[in-house]
């Protein structure tokens, strides 16, 4: 079993910043990918951005030039910063971790941008 802790998540302004935080736990030996998705009201969950073990990174088209996400594997933590946030931006953001052939995901942290 692996545990997914995020943080980081609040209110913020249009055109912000803001650091989300995901820390593993538990069987973290060969967790390979790991990734932000978020979930606005209404909607279904969407892929925002993901790592692997090797630094590999992808990016949902709406943030590639907004968000870095990040991965400190001595740490089992991954992060994303969040810049030039927008309204659309607003949702609940789940971290996932991958270890084959399971899925793991945290409890979600919700990001409002607003003025």
């Amino acid at each position: 079993q692996v545990q997914l802790v995020e943080s980081g998540g609040g209110l913020v302004q249009p055109g912000g910043s803001l650091r989300l935080s995901c820390a593993a736990s538990g069987s973290t030996f060969r967790i390979s990918a790991m990734g932000w998705y978020r979930q606005a009201p209404g909607k279904q969950r969407e892929l925002v951005a993901t790592i692997t073990s090797g630094g590999s990174t992808n990016y949902a088209d709406s943030v590639w030039d907004r968000f870095t996400i990040s991965r400190d594997n001595a740490k089992n933590t991954v992060y994303l910063q969040m810049n030039s946030l927008k309204p659309e931006d607003t949702a609940v953001y789940y971290c996932n971790a991958e270890r084959r052939p399971y899925n793991y995901w945290g409890q979600g942290t919700q990001v409002t941008v607003s003025s």
